[in-house]
């Protein structure tokens, strides 16, 4: 097969993700990732087959005709001749998984850059800022059966072919579906297929994990397949997930970006927390954009800032988000899990954590566990305790305790939980600890015990804490 031999040519060119970010270096790699091809073009220039194909597919200059064996590569539409040059039909990109190992190939559209024009309807993006996201999330496990929903170039699909027995990717652009199969093919991954909108083609069936990165933008109409839905509002973020668990097996995850509306005078938090009904959910607040960025961010993505355009499509934006009464657009990720519970958690995670999510996601998506005087806790590992107040002061005007990895969270405590947090080894229960502090306080030792049986809860499932018996 002609894929197997393009396979072939591009191992043996190195032309993989090692192969290129050792071709590259620190400089041109980092100006790679922004999308800066220059110090790229420059690191390329000295003829071997993996500068060619580097150049060829990834950077989209034309290379000379000869350089190499571009049959099969023209056979199976990746390039076309242009005279004595070979020039892209379609970008071509080794991928790794979230722990740095080589997983294949994804084949997309030639990326667009300012001054290419507008995007055509049916553009297939390919790896991104968004797909290494979702990546980064997805709980670390073996599966019997996967679902990458919307799966556009595959790209989640590749990611994964590792941990699932069975793949099913579907997407309602006929054309994506035609890419994710190329991709799959130089990749070395079987899948099944189906053209569909949302959880249509799969209706009645179940997944012990469902993945995807959805067409979430919010725009006031629908230009774009790859990142507009056509439903109003963020509605069609919340109807995935309403619906994802009907297709969830027990003990089944599922994975999604999504972007959200804030409205005036609702809270974001209760208003995405009413979305999640009968599994355990976490949304995650990564970024949020006034309307004005939003609008901007998506024309700059479309190449349409500086066209004659821009200026309407931008006023209509704006007039679409008054009409809503938005203040702002959230951007980030919601997980759900299968568990027989209904904890749902909501919150704003802006800052750094460790990547992957995926490899603790499991621990994050718990719920709260009563707590008893006969619980016995260890505090978590890497957790450190901060004393804020005046200097020379002899009481702090607040104790802080710290996640130094993980999610990275910081909690503000009371004296009970501080105690505990340095006492608490897995060795006591929280009876005789309670007791002890109340002891040192002059505290009353059943209002100690009630603090701490309604604010530990919090506190574990948060993580600062682990329930040991």
């Amino acid at each position: 097969m002609s894929t197997d031999r393009v396979r072939d040519l591009f191992h043996q060119a190195g032309y993989t993700v090692d192969g290129v970010r050792g071709l590259l270096g620190p400089v041109a790699g980092a100006a790679l990732a922004r999308d800066e091809i220059v110090p790229a073009l420059r690191a390329s220039r000295g003829g071997t087959p993996a500068e060619i194909l580097l150049r060829l597919f990834w950077l989209q200059v034309p290379v000379p005709g000869k350089a190499l064996p571009f049959d099969d590569l023209i056979a199976l539409g990746l390039a076309e001749r242009d005279g004595d040059d070979v020039r892209a039909r379609l970008h071509v990109e080794p991928v790794e998984s979230p722990a740095g190992q080589a997983c294949g190939y994804v084949v997309s559209d030639l990326k667009t850059r300012p001054g290419d024009g507008p995007l055509r309807p049916d553009h297939v993006v390919g790896q991104g800022g968004a797909s290494a996201n979702l990546a980064q999330l997805i709980v670390h496990r073996p599966v019997d059966n996967l679902l990458d929903l919307g799966t556009g170039s595959g790209i989640q699909a590749v990611h994964l072919a590792g941990r699932a027995r069975r793949i099913t990717a579907t997407d309602l652009n006929p054309r994506a579906l035609d890419l994710a199969a190329l991709s799959f093919a130089l990749s070395g991954v079987e899948a099944e297929l189906l053209t569909g909108d949302l959880f249509a083609p799969v209706e009645g069936r179940k997944f012990d994990l469902i993945v995807s990165n959805p067409p979430f933008v919010i725009a006031p109409d629908r230009r774009f397949g790859y990142r507009e839905s056509g439903l109003p509002g963020d509605e069609v973020c919340r109807w995935l997930v309403r619906q994802a668990p009907r297709h969830l097996a027990e003990d089944g995850w599922c994975h999604l970006l999504a972007n959200w509306l804030h409205v005036d005078g609702e809270d974001w938090h209760d208003r995405v927390a009413g979305w999640i009904d009968g599994v355990d959910g976490w949304v995650v607040q990564r970024d949020i954009q006034d309307p004005a960025e939003y609008a901007e961010l998506w024309l700059r993505d479309s190449c349409e800032a500086g066209t004659p355009e821009y200026r309407d499509r931008y006023d209509a934006w704006l007039d679409y988000f008054d009409g809503r009464k938005v203040t702002g657009i959230g951007f980030g990720w919601v997980s759900l899990h299968r568990s027989g519970g209904q904890d749902v958690r909501v919150e704003e995670l802006r800052h750094a954590v460790d990547q992957p999510v995926g490899a603790y996601v499991h621990e994050v998506v718990r719920g709260r566990s009563t707590v008893t005087s006969a619980t016995t806790l260890r505090t978590a590992e890497g957790v450190v305790q901060e004393q804020i107040g005046r200097p020379g002061a002899e009481d702090p005007e607040r104790i802080v305790l710290r996640q130094t990895r993980g999610l990275r969270r910081a909690a503000q405590v009371g004296t009970v939980e501080a105690a505990l947090a340095g006492a608490c080894d897995g060795d006591l229960p929280l009876g005789p600890l309670l007791d002890a502090i109340a002891q040192l306080t002059g505290a009353e030792p059943e209002g100690v015990r009630a603090h701490a049986e309604a604010v530990m809860p919090d506190l574990i499932a948060d993580g600062f804490f682990d329930i040991i018996g």
